[in-house]
């Protein structure tokens, strides 16, 4: 670490933040600090990859209870503008000095690569996984990448390493998949890779780095796309499902809908009905030619559950002079 990153600083949100208001953050900044859009920018550049770090981190509920719970003991070190730690020994927590109190121990921030390091470097302990990665190296070759949950395999070297390809599995969030953008890449060897991502990648794309496979050979990725909350890809057209009020749905007029690039407005014509679908021209998923699908916004109207003293009084008087009968020609 660039001496202690204060994650929630970099995304420009609160310490009690939602997850939706972390993602919000994390789009907004990723398309202001794209290197694509700041092309040359050394300064937007690095901005970027602590942008993606703080993602990382703050995205993950186990990552963010972890740099939570630890955050409170990073303090001032030495001369210079350094920063050091004391803590608890995690791994001695009993233990007591001659005097009764608590064993600590102190670390110094620049010895650490990120705040996973730091974490379990405190803990004393070794993490296996950093990445969704899986490996496809054959069993003879010295090189293996693994993911959470997996045995892990060991592999006797040849005398000689053998050039040869690789592939890997990278499951991306598809926030990050339409950015792109800076993402690290740790193997079980010890090698940390940073890879540049293109912007608009689709599950199945392949992306080869030259001579990061065995022997000197290639490593190419394979991207998935995770599955979203909201959004649904079909091609290059988004699709999501947006809830209304009754009275939207009624009166019509223009209402927010959120998107990729951010919230934008949508006009909601009067009278619409729950299943209905409109169209966000040009607001669907690059489809790598230069152009854009749409997103198709399908409606569904919502009563409120719990509707005040005064709403339920101005229900009752809409009830009194409706004259709508939905029920009429029933063909029963």
């Amino acid at each position: 670490m660039q001496n202690f990153r204060n994650y929630y600083q970099i995304l420009d949100v609160s310490k009690d933040a939602s997850v939706d208001e972390i993602k919000k953050a994390y789009r907004r900044l990723a398309r202001q600090f794209h290197p694509d859009v700041n092309p040359g920018d050394k300064e937007s550049e690095e901005k970027f990859k602590d942008i993606n770090e703080a993602y990382d981190i703050l995205s993950d509920i186990e990552k963010r209870t972890e740099y939570d719970q630890f955050i409170r003991y990073w303090k001032p070190k030495g001369i210079g503008g350094r920063v050091g730690i004391r803590v608890p020994d995690f791994r001695n927590w009993d233990n007591r000095d001659e005097n009764g109190r608590k064993n600590e121990k102190n670390s110094d921030v620049s010895d650490f690569s990120d705040f996973n390091t730091f974490v379990d470097q405190l803990l004393g302990r070794r993490r296996e996984v950093r990445t969704p990665v899986e490996s496809t190296i054959p069993k003879t070759q010295t090189s293996n990448v693994y993911r959470s949950g997996q045995k892990k395999n060991t592999y006797k070297a040849t005398e000689r390493e053998v050039k040869k390809d690789i592939e890997a599995r990278l499951t991306l969030p598809l926030e990050k998949a339409y950015v792109g953008g800076v993402e690290k890449i740790r193997l079980e060897d010890g090698r940390s890779i940073e890879v540049n991502m293109p912007m608009a990648m689709v599950s199945g794309q392949r992306i080869r780095l030259k001579n990061q496979g065995i022997g000197g050979g290639d490593l190419y990725l394979k991207i998935t796309i995770a599955p979203h909350d909201f959004y649904q890809l079909d091609g290059p057209d988004i699709f999501c499902e947006l809830p209304i009020t009754p009275v939207e749905a009624v009166l019509g007029g223009d209402i927010e809908v959120p998107t990729l690039d951010g919230w934008v407005k949508m006009k909601l014509p009067a009278g619409v009905f729950s299943g209905q679908r409109l169209r966000l021209a040009s607001k669907g998923y690059p489809d790598g030619r230069g152009e854009r699908g749409d997103q198709l916004v399908e409606i569904k109207i919502v009563t409120p559950k719990e509707p005040s003293q005064e709403e339920l009084e101005i229900y009752q008087k809409l009830r009194e002079v409706e004259r709508f009968k939905p029920r009429k020609d029933l063909p029963v």
